[in-house]
């Protein structure tokens, strides 16, 4: 049986991101799921050196042992001042390291959100030209604006936006259940 991995690439303990992964995981309907915290996963600041003298860090290598483990993601990436949080940074950078197609080429769908209208627009973009490089299989992609606006008593309540998130959601879960005949990249903005 197939299973997705589900997280945000933040570290906060009320993380948007998390609420945003976890409710787009909710709308599997043939999936199980296993939702990870990336606070379970702090990490030594990358460096080579660091590397040359220690090796890799077993929560890099437990972190990576549930990306192989996994046949999907679902990944709400969080914004800091226009790229991805420190801590998804320094955990990305690890992972790179133990094997370069980080994502391997398994199905994907990327979020992100915000309290601003942008939703995280930026860490986005970057994502959206950084993973293909790792491998990643982007299925769909959806920016949600205006998080405390748009997301109150743990649903969307924007009805358009709602409709376009779980439509992302069907087409993701189509890919990974049928991997043949499905286009890569599809933009649910």
């Amino acid at each position: 049986m197939k299973k997705v991995l589900v997280f945000a690439g933040s570290n906060s303990r009320q993380s948007i991101n998390k609420q945003l992964a976890l409710y787009a995981a909710s709308f599997l309907g043939k999936t199980p799921f296993t939702d990870v915290d990336l606070n379970d996963f702090e990490l030594p600041v990358f460096s080579v050196d660091r590397e040359k003298e220690s090796g890799y860090p077993k929560k890099a290598k437990d972190f990576d042992a549930l990306l192989e483990s996994h046949d999907g993601y679902i990944l709400s990436l969080a914004e800091h001042n226009g790229s991805y949080t420190a801590a998804f940074k320094n955990l990305f950078d690890w992972l790179s390291r133990i094997q370069v197609k980080v994502w391997r080429r398994k199905p994907m769908l990327l979020l992100s959100t915000s309290t601003g209208a942008r939703g995280g627009a930026n860490v986005m973009e970057a994502a959206l030209t950084r993973f293909p490089r790792h491998d990643a299989q982007i299925i769909s992609h959806l920016s949600v604006p205006s998080f405390n606006e748009n997301f109150h008593n743990h649903v969307i309540t924007d009805s358009q936006l709602q409709q376009t998130l779980v439509s992302a959601v069907l087409t993701f879960e189509q890919a990974l259940l049928n991997p043949s005949g499905h286009s890569i990249g599809k933009n649910t903005q």
